[in-house]
């Protein structure tokens, strides 16, 4: 039975005790107590002074630093301090260290300065783990193991000769010979034929564009060599303390793109998270819901492990912009909301030095007396009253779908627009979902749709045969979907489905692209229903569908844009161009309500609903309080709307209520 390391929905944060003086230390556990924390993070970049020379390891520090925590009831998840090498490692052996695509080598200096395909850095990494393991398996306070700390965040793809010979070998099980090899990667085309495999090479810097298929299949074997990584620490921690829950803290986001996740995933004791605001995105809450939803999506619908936040700016962004006062509040409980039991930071104490010394923290430079902290401590006991949500499921009737796979084939060069990147469209869609108090699991193209009511599909260029086989299933038995332009175009060797677009879905859709139309930065094109749009036309008919909406302008005028098929007790609808916001949030509308898709009555723009069992989060980030009916008890105010306020809540401005419902 699955059961989660922390109880009810901890607060919890890095802490990095080894920057502080120990005469602070008991301060640090004082301070977790007022703010409510319940585990910390241990040991992420202590490498170098766990085992300063090889082979010598010094534990005393970490034993007493464990048993303050112990001592103050603070749970810990244990890190395997693998992330960074000391320098006396890559010093030793300067073969570990990782080299980009132009053969450049990246030198110390940071951190994650190591390759995942290295042997010799694997055998020190986990002589440390089991090191680590052995002392620390049976201690009271660890209560799950963490391994390195986000694989793959700086050292995803390495292109040096060691990794070179192992993209060969994984090659070689994919394909079992190189005539298969030179088939999927189409080497007839640039005279690029191989006759051994000890030809080929990872996809470094070339005169001209690259073979496409060699690009996607590096992406797909970097995040099987870091996949592997994980599970050679995991494997060690197993064998010494099997009892402890191992994860990893996946980097589920639109800027970190290079770990298959849905593959990652089954790997995992829990599924842990680490989510960042992003000032450049244009909407970086909402793009949070979007990861939340995704994290839930490769958790399998259990609950998730947030492990890292910032509680206001970040130091890695040309403007680190700091949260507003009640944004913290709301930030973390958007997490709870969907899926998470639990909600951690980086990191305890703002550094005082270092390239992170800027990074907000649970005690900013300010100290104690701060509204920061203060904000903290509120945090804390909010998360503490709505803690018997934990374990509680998030139940949706809508999904998008998302892969990988096809995000690294569409993103690849030498496609009809560059302007078009993969994760645009379905944050898109599943924004307009969620504006219309419409909750959406994310899920693998191949997941088990029947569940669901309306399934859209953004941009999946890349799309296998089950996938699609999938889809007509789940039309066919009621369901409607909705698909995007520039999906079902590739199989999962790049390779077009010929016959016309789009290829996969040609047939469901009753539609038939012949040419694509991208249209150039700026430019934008109107639709016979009044809709507008930009980024890309079609040169399409639709000889067995329904056209709901023809170009006016643009490079195709009187082409469908929007059409519906009916298909056995369902519909398929494809969009053949990037509608503007509001026909976008008006299209969403209009197939949402005929799937009969699940929906919460959203009272003003910007107001988030969501039902995660029986309670149900408002999230108010706007300047005005907003009233909302529901009958329950608001856990945050501890108060029951009665009749006075005719069965409804009103949650203030910038800030949020969650209601147990009656049942």
């Amino acid at each position: 039975m699955f059961e989660f390391p922390f109880p009810g929905v901890a607060m919890g944060c890095d802490y990095n005790p080894e920057q502080w003086s120990p005469d602070v230390w008991r301060e640090d556990i004082a301070l977790m107590r007022e703010a409510g924390l319940g585990f910390v993070t241990l040991g992420v970049f202590s490498w170098a002074l766990v085992e300063p020379e090889p082979g010598r390891f010094d534990f005393g520090w970490f034993d007493e630093v464990l048993g303050l925590l112990h001592e103050g009831g603070i749970a810990v998840d244990m890190a395997t301090a693998t992330a960074a090498p000391p320098p006396w490692l890559t010093t030793a052996h300067p073969e570990i260290l990782p080299v980009d695509a132009d053969g450049r080598t990246l030198w110390p200096g940071s951190r994650q300065s190591w390759c995942p395909s290295s042997p010799v850095f694997r055998e020190h990494a986990l002589r440390l783990v089991a090191e680590m393991a052995r002392r620390y398996g049976s201690h009271p306070a660890v209560r799950l193991w963490h391994v390195s700390n986000e694989l793959g965040c700086h050292n995803g793809r390495c292109w040096c000769d060691v990794s070179a010979a192992a993209f060969r070998e994984w090659l070689a099980k994919r394909y079992g010979d190189v005539d298969a090899l030179n088939t999927a990667w189409g080497t007839t085309f640039w005279s690029q034929h191989y006759t051994s495999f000890d030809q080929v090479l990872p996809p470094r810097i070339t005169p001209a564009f690259k073979n496409p298929t060699q690009q996607l299949d590096f992406a797909r074997f970097s995040s099987d060599a870091l996949l592997d990584y994980h599970r050679a620490e995991r494997d060690v921690l197993r064998g010494i303390c099997p009892d402890v829950p191992v994860t990893t803290n996946f980097m589920v986001s639109s800027h970190q793109t290079e770990q298959d996740y849905f593959r990652w995933a089954p790997d995992q004791d829990v599924v842990s998270q680490d989510h960042y605001l992003d000032a450049r995105l244009p909407r970086p809450r909402a793009e949070q819901a979007f990861t939340d939803d995704l994290t839930r999506g490769v958790a399998g619908g259990k609950p998730w492990l947030l492990m890292e936040s910032a509680t206001s700016a970040v130091n890695w962004q040309p403007v680190n912009v700091a949260k507003r006062p009640g944004e913290l509040l709301l930030d973390s409980l958007r997490h709870v909301a969907r899926g998470a039991d639990a909600v951690g930071f980086f990191q305890w104490r703002a550094s005082a030095a270092g390239a992170e010394k800027f990074h907000s923290a649970l005690v900013p430079h300010a100290g104690r007396d701060s509204e920061r902290f203060r904000e903290v401590v509120a945090l804390g006991s909010a998360l503490r009253a709505v803690g018997e949500v934990a374990g509680s499921p998030v139940r949706a009737d809508v999904a998008v779908l998302f892969d990988w796979e096809a995000m690294w084939a569409c993103d690849l060069d030498s496609h009809p627009s560059a302007e078009l990147r993969y994760t645009d469209a379905a944050n898109r869609w599943h924004r307009a979902l969620a504006g219309l108090g419409v909750t959406a699991d994310v899920v693998h193209p191949e997941s088990d749709l029947s569940g669901y009511r309306l399934v859209v599909v953004p941009t999946l260029y890349l799309c296998s045969d089950a996938a699609a086989a999938g889809l007509r299933a789940f039309v066919e038995a009621g369901g409607h979907a909705l698909v995007t332009y520039f999906s079902g175009i590739v199989d999962p060797d790049d390779r077009i489905r010929l016959g016309g677009y789009p290829g996969a879905f040609r047939d469901l859709l009753g539609v038939r692209v012949e040419e694509f139309a991208p249209l150039l930065p700026g430019e934008t094109v109107t639709l016979d229903d009044g809709s507008r749009a930009d980024l890309w036309a079609e040169h399409a008919t639709a000889p067995d569908a329904e056209v709901l909406a023809r170009f006016v302008d643009g490079p195709r005028p009187g082409d469908p844009a929007l059409t519906r098929r009916a298909a056995g007790a369902g519909a398929a609808w494809y969009v053949g161009t990037r509608l503007d916001e509001a026909a976008t949030a008006a299209l969403a509308d209009r197939v949402a309500r005929e799937a009969c898709a699940t929906r919460l009555d959203v009272p003003a723009p910007g107001v988030e609903l969501v039902r995660r069992g029986r309670y149900l989060f408002v999230l108010n980030p706007t300047d005005e309080p907003v009233a909302v009916r529901t009958e329950g008890v608001d856990l945050l105010a501890d108060a029951r709307p009665g009749a006075a306020s005719g069965g409804s809540v009103t949650v203030a401005a910038r800030s949020a209520a969650v209601v147990r419902e009656e049942e």
